[in-house]
C-alpha cells in the first residue's frame, strides 16, 4: 500500500521523475531513514552531491549562523561568504576569476555563453560552434541538451539550438576531423559520468588541449560531477595534468545547498561584463557559507586523501566480485566515482538491493554507478559487496 505521502506527490508533483516508492525523512552521515524508520546506506548521495554525507554539523552550524545574519540580497552587493568561495576556488584551481548560479545546468549556460562572447567580442562571429562528446551530460536547458551527446535527452525538443556538433568520447582521430575555423570551444567531462562512468584513454584530453592551442579554440570542462574530490583530487582535470580555459561545477560544490559556478581564465573572463549575464539567486550569503563550510572541511578533514584511498578499496572489492560473476562486463571509474557494467539489465539490481538496505542507481540501462559521500567506510563498502554479490548471485 503506498504511503500518503507517496499518494499526495503523485498528484501535486510533475512526473519527470520516476521515483522509487520510499519516503526519506532524515540522513546521517552516510545512512539515509525512511518515514518506517529503516534504514538505508546511501551510496548515491543526492548523485555525487552530499559528498560530506548527510548532517554534516560544520554545513549545518554554517547555514543556521548564516540564516540569522543575511540569506539574501542579490549580487547588486558584495558580501563576505561569496567573495570567500570565489577566492578559494581561485586559490586551488587554474581560474582566476568565477561566475555564480544555482544548477550545474546554469553553470553550462554560462561555459556556452562566454565561450561564443569571448569570440564575438574579437570579431570572430562566424566562429561559435562548440564540439562536444557523444553519451555526455551536460544539463536540460535548451542549451545544455543542444550540447548533451544522448538523443534521449534531446527527444521531443526539436529544434535544438545550432551550432553543437559531436564526436565519440576518447577519439582524438575524430576531434581532429571536427575542428574547423568555425569552432569556438570543446566541451567535454574528464570522465563521463551519466554517460556510464567512461573514463578516457590515456592522454587523450592533454591531445584535446594541444588541439584546441594550435586551432585557437576554447577548451571546457564540465566537472559538475567530478569535482570537489569525487575522483581522489579536488578536480579530475588534476589526473590528467591538463587545464581547461573554463571549468563548470555544481553539485558537491555546496553539499546539498543549490550552487553552481564557472571558473574562467582572465583572457576568457573578460568577456563577461556588467549586464552581459547574471543570476539573481547565484551565491547567496546562505548557499556560499555552506560551501565555505565545505571547502574548509574537505582540506581540514583530509577528505580528498581519504576519498582516494577508499577509492582504491573500493576498485578492489568490485574487481573481486567481477571475478565470481560473469554477468560482470567491467569495472569503471576513479575514487569514488565507480561503475559495474552489466550484462544484464541494471534496474532490478538496484531494487533488490535497496530491498537489503543499500541506494545504488543504474545509468545507461546497464551500469550499476556508485558515488556515496567521500566518507564512506572499509564496514560499509564491504556490506554493499556482499549484498551484491548475493544479488547477483540469484
Amino acid at each position: 500500500m503506498k504511503s500518503n505521502i507517496i499518494n499526495k506527490a503523485d498528484k501535486v508533483i510533475a512526473a519527470t521523475y520516476k521515483r522509487f516508492p520510499l519516503v526519506l525523512t532524515k540522513g546521517k552521515g552516510c545512512n539515509v531513514w525512511d518515514e518506517e524508520g529503516r534504514s538505508y546506506t546511501d551510496f548515491v548521495a543526492g548523485i555525487a552531491v552530499c559528498n560530506l554525507g548527510h548532517s554534516h554539523p560544520n554545513i549545518a552550524k554554517a547555514v543556521a549562523s548564516q540564516a540569522q545574519a543575511l540569506v539574501h540580497v542579490s549580487n547588486l552587493y558584495y558580501t563576505r561568504p561569496q567573495t570567500e568561495v570565489a577566492s578559494w576556488l581561485v586559490e586551488k584551481s587554474f581560474a582566476d576569476k568565477v561566475f555564480f548560479c544555482n544548477s550545474g545546468a546554469e553553470a553550462n549556460e554560462a561555459a556556452i555563453k562566454i565561450a561564443r562572447k569571448y569570440f564575438k567580442d574579437k570579431g570572430e562571429n562566424a566562429r561559435y560552434h562548440i564540439i562536444a562528446m557523444e553519451q555526455s551530460f551536460h544539463g536540460r536547458t535548451m542549451a545544455t541538451l543542444s550540447a548533451t551527446g544522448q538523443e534521449k535527452i534531446r527527444q521531443g525538443f526539436d529544434p535544438i539550438l545550432a551550432g553543437f556538433e559531436f564526436v565519440p568520447f576518447g577519439d582524438i582521430d575524430a576531434l581532429v576531423k571536427k575542428v574547423g575555423p568555425a569552432t569556438c570551444a570543446v566541451l567535454t567531462e574528464p570522465i563521463q559520468g551519466e554517460g556510464g562512468v567512461r573514463c578516457p584513454p590515456p592522454d587523450y584530453l592533454k591531445a584535446v588541449r594541444k588541439l584546441c592551442d594550435e586551432v585557437g579554440a576554447l577548451l571546457i570542462f564540465d566537472e559538475i560531477q567530478t569535482g570537489m574530490g569525487r575522483t581522489g583530487k579536488l578536480f579530475a582535470y588534476e589526473h590528467f595534468d591538463t587545464e581547461p580555459d573554463i571549468m563548470t561545477l555544481a553539485k558537491a560544490l555546496a553539499n546539498g545547498l543549490p550552487m553552481g559556478a564557472m571558473l574562467a581564465k582572465d583572457f576568457v573572463a573578460g568577456a563577461f561584463s556588467p549586464g552581459s549575464h547574471a543570476s539573481t539567486f547565484g551565491g547567496t550569503p546562505l548557499v556560499t557559507a555552506g560551501a565555505l563550510a565545505v571547502l574548509k572541511t574537505i582540506f581540514e578533514d583530509r577528505i580528498i586523501e581519504y576519498s582516494r584511498k577508499i577509492g582504491d578499496y573500493f576498485i578492489q572489492r568490485l574487481l573481486w566480485l567481477k571475478e565470481r560473476h560473469d554477468i560482470i562486463e567491467e569495472v569503471r571509474g576513479c575514487g569514488l566515482l565507480l561503475g559495474l557494467k552489466l550484462r544484464i539489465e541494471g534496474d532490478p539490481v538496484v531494487y533488490e538491493c535497496m530491498q537489503k538496505g543499500f541506494l545504488i542507481n543504474c545509468i545507461q540501462g546497464n551500469v550499476l554507478r556508485f558515488v556515496p559521500p567521500l566518507i564512506i567506510t572499509k564496514e560499509e563498502i564491504d556490506a554493499l559487496v556482499e549484498c551484491l554479490d548475493e544479488v547477483l548471485a540469484a
